[in-house]
């Protein structure tokens, strides 16, 4: 199928022009949002020709092509009324798109957390820390250490109606600096101080009820999205050449009274609502919440839902001080480690064997989506049982009426937040929902893929067999992970081809062969690469950084460029994509792995540019 079939045929299969609001594409899939998800067939979609997989992600339906997406792309523009989303002009996306209501709110607050969820669980696990050696009286609280790494591990709580501005205000499509300052009269000094004075205080006669919005989550969050409703009306009438300066004065007159007098308030119950909410449905039968926490959880997670958890979450330390949540939702997360141990312990297929065995370690810490898509859900049964253990697991936990004292992601590392009452039935829980999971998978078993692999007969015929091979040095510096560690579903899943990650120490990209650049895409965080011998290469830096617009990215070569290996080929800035909140891990993948018999990785944990990488064996 040629690439004009091919973007004909996907447009088809997506319901049609008339049903998109807006595509663009990245360096290696197309990006549609759909008025209305139902019509679009994913199955069809799938088994196209041409078609490598679908994902499905933040509102995105994704089809992903591969290194020719661009020309697919091309083809559907020229042949469709439709635009380009990441071209300015571009135009609006309708505002009848068929989303309901939880579709939205999830959208709304994934946008919202996501960004912050790293320094929330860094910090967390930090304040857990700080309070259990404090406990064991290992350091003393009124010294000068404590009091810097209490401020550490506390900032980020004492100022997240900030953090929340700031990731709001993208959401929302407002001015940024507008927001933080909203959110900075919140938690003024004078403000919280007032809180506690019993002097009653009103605006132009209006009393003010004052509440302490240090930590608080919804009253910003209301605060930035009429914001951006208010920002947007003043910018329509106020003149450009005094804009920049009266259209933040105004919003800031409008909006900063308007919080203190009906959005904090409001924000305020909402959260004394879900956390009372919560605690209600928790009291009627701590076992039965934990059972349904510890089993369900990671099926929350595989739609997308889990995000409208967070707010609840944060809700409860604010509120009560404490959640009851995060253990059991950690009873989920081991039972997955688990049931990907068993897998690893019981299968015979070399394949699944190692990446089962890089999951476990990695789900163990938190990071599940490897062994979820790649093991348990991939081999079902594996699945079931872990969502049984984590039940169970979870059912123990939360009898034993464990709680969290600060926020962290759901792991083995967020032990120290859990100490307290209840901490030893949070370790039995968990050994259970671990351990359980292990034994099922092991003595109830699974359907073992076969291996794939051809095999010789004999060792005198491997003799004869003449095998050539291509080598890749390695173009980044850095750490070396699996494939199968990437965020990204498409990559770890090696729906595009065998490979692997590098977590790169310096922002740095040559060139692992000697070839021709066939892509470059504008942003620059992806380039593919031919080489001299047929082996056509992917170099991804990160996820998702197509949405930086090329940020933060230097390009140093252009499509039909000769290169040679070790040529500069692209320099980007670590620290500014992550400050963005995207991460710089980076696939190298043998996107034309099925022309060959197979892709060998180096077995160094580090590299520096220019050692050792792949060796693809023809």
């Amino acid at each position: 199928m040629s690439d004009k079939e091919l973007s004909k045929k996907i447009v088809t299969l997506v319901g049609g022009e008339e049903n998109v609001n807006s595509v663009f594409h990245c360096a290696t899939r197309l990006r549609f949002k759909l008025k209305d998800r139902t019509k679009a067939d994913k199955a069809a979609l799938e088994a196209t020709p041409g078609v490598i997989t679908v994902v499905e992600s933040s509102g995105q339906f994704q089809v992903v092509i591969g290194n020719n997406v661009g020309q697919v792309f091309e083809h559907m523009m020229a042949e469709t009324n439709l635009q380009d989303a990441d071209n300015p002009n571009a135009k609006k996306e309708e505002s009848s798109e068929k989303t309901n209501f939880l579709g939205k709110a999830v959208d709304i607050i994934s946008s919202i957390f996501s960004p912050l969820l790293g320094a929330l669980a860094g910090a967390g696990l930090l304040k857990g820390i700080m309070a259990l050696i404090a406990s064991l009286h290992w350091i003393d609280t009124a010294s000068g250490t404590y009091l810097i790494l209490n401020a550490a591990s506390d900032s980020v709580f004492y100022f997240l109606p900030i953090f929340l501005a700031i990731t709001s205000s993208r959401k929302f499509k407002t001015n940024a600096f507008v927001s933080v300052a909203v959110a900075g009269a919140l938690v003024y000094p004078d403000v919280i101080a007032a809180v506690d004075h019993p002097a009653k205080l009103a605006f132009l006669g209006i009393p003010i009820i004052l509440i302490k919005y240090s930590s608080s989550v919804i009253p910003i969050i209301l605060a930035v999205w009429v914001q951006s409703y208010v920002e947007r009306w003043f910018n329509s009438f106020v003149h450009q050449s005094v804009k920049n300066i009266i259209v933040p004065m105004l919003s800031l007159l409008v909006v900063v009274p308007l919080t203190f007098l009906a959005f904090g308030p409001v924000g305020n119950l909402i959260s004394q609502g879900l956390a009372n909410g919560f605690t209600w449905v928790y009291n009627l039968s701590p076992l039965i919440a934990g059972a349904v926490a510890g089993a369900f959880w990671q099926v929350f997670v595989i739609f997308g839902v889990h995000w409208g958890f967070v707010p609840i979450m944060l809700s409860n330390i604010q509120t009560l001080g404490y959640d009851t949540m995060l253990p059991m939702l950690t009873a989920a997360v081991l039972s997955q480690a688990g049931a990907t141990l068993g897998v690893f312990l019981k299968s015979r297929n070399t394949q699944m064997k190692a990446l089962a065995g890089s999951s476990t370690l990695a789900a163990v810490f938190g990071i599940t989506e490897p062994t979820i898509y790649g093991v348990t859900l991939k081999l079902k049964k594996p699945f079931i049982y872990a969502c049984i253990s984590g039940g169970i697991g979870g059912a123990i936990i939360a009898s034993g009426g464990a709680t969290a004292k600060s926020f962290s992601l759901p792991s083995l590392l967020a032990l120290p937040t859990y100490f307290g009452a209840g901490f030893l039935w949070v370790v039995i829980g968990l050994l259970v929902a671990f351990l359980l999971a292990v034994v099922l998978a092991m003595i109830l078993g699974f359907d073992d893929p076969k291996e794939v692999a051809a095999k010789t007969e004999t060792a005198s015929v491997k003799k004869e067999v003449a095998i050539e091979k291509e080598i890749l040095v390695s173009p980044l510096q850095g750490k070396v992970l699996p494939l199968e560690q990437s965020s990204d579903v498409a990559f770890a899943s090696g729906a595009m081809g065998k490979g692997i990650l590098i977590d790169p120490t310096e922002g740095v990209l040559t060139s692992p062969v000697n070839g021709t650049i066939t892509t470059v895409f504008p942003t620059g965080h992806a380039i593919g690469i031919t080489s001299n011998d047929g082996a056509e290469i992917l170099i991804h830096v990160g996820v998702n950084t197509v949405k930086l617009k090329g940020q933060f990215f230097d390009k140093r070569v252009k499509e039909g460029d000769v290169v040679k290996q070790g040529q500069l080929l692209l320099e980007f800035d670590i620290e500014q994509i992550k400050a963005a909140g995207y991460t710089t891990t980076t696939p190298i993948i043998v996107t034309n792995s099925a022309q060959y018999l197979d892709v060998l990785n180096t077995m160094e944990t580090e590299v520096k540019r220019e050692d050792y990488l792949l060796t693809v064996v023809v």
